[in-house]
């Protein structure tokens, strides 16, 4: 009898340790998450590698980052004028392919379209 009632003991010993474990381990994986992968916003950018690799002092720096600040704003300017155009293609494109679904296929399209333009606007805030 006592040898049982060691031996459940025992039992749910082992079952409390390795519960525990399991959460002490998925608390330990979350804070780390959070404290180390949260910290990174993503991956360097083409100037902080140049930085980086060419070990360049706080004014260069200053002075590469009002550069690709300045050159990035001038391709925003020349690609702005496509975007219309851009859109117009996309919304032509769509057009062709509702006139060749049938009824059935159209409202999934427009499921798919809505997820497609929610991503693809999620993309561009990231940007």
């Amino acid at each position: 009898m006592q040898a049982t009632k060691a031996r459940s003991e025992a039992a749910v010993l082992v079952v409390v340790v390795f519960l525990l474990g399991v959460v002490l381990g998925g608390l330990g994986t979350y804070l780390w998450g959070q404290r180390v992968w949260g910290m990174r916003i993503g991956p360097p950018t083409h100037a902080q590698i140049l930085m980086r690799e060419l070990e360049l002092t706080s004014d260069q720096q200053k002075q590469l980052t009002a550069i690709t600040e300045d050159t990035q704003a001038k391709l925003r300017a020349l690609y702005l004028p496509l975007a219309a155009q851009r859109e117009q293609i996309r919304e032509q494109s769509r057009e062709r392919i509702r006139a060749i679904l049938t009824r059935e296929q159209q409202p999934r399209f427009e499921q798919f379209l809505q997820r497609f333009d929610e991503q693809r606007k999620k993309d561009a805030e990231r940007r």
